[in-house]
């Protein structure tokens, strides 16, 4: 079983039955959510539908981070090309080019060139 599925409590998938909707809630209720196994192997997850909103919450504030920390990337991305737009940006890189780069045993690295 994973380890995030090992601190949870686990009910035999026959027990479902046995204990009922209500029986299962009551659980839920009392521990949070519940593991359903069949001969030892997690199959589901209940859990309560306050706690799938929590979670459906965390996915989407961490998703609009995630999009916010892309949209900077590309922003700077694009920052960094633009450069090829002035008009001696071609004479530039063909000048760079021609010459032998001389890093006297150094790796050259920046923003520009």
């Amino acid at each position: 079983m994973s380890t995030e599925l090992t601190g949870l409590p686990q009910i035999p998938a026959a027990d479902v039955k046995k204990r009922g909707w209500r029986g299962i809630m009551r659980t839920i209720t009392a521990n949070g959510p519940v593991v359903v196994t069949n001969h030892s192997v997690p199959e589901a997850v209940i859990l309560s539908a306050q706690q799938y909103q929590r979670l459906l919450a965390i996915v989407k504030e961490n998703d609009s981070k995630s999009e916010a920390s892309l949209q900077g990337l590309r922003h700077r991305f694009d920052e960094r090309l633009a450069v090829l737009h002035n008009s001696d940006a071609a004479n530039r890189l063909r000048a760079l080019g021609k010459g032998a780069a001389r890093l006297h045993g150094k790796v050259k690295a920046g923003t520009g060139y």
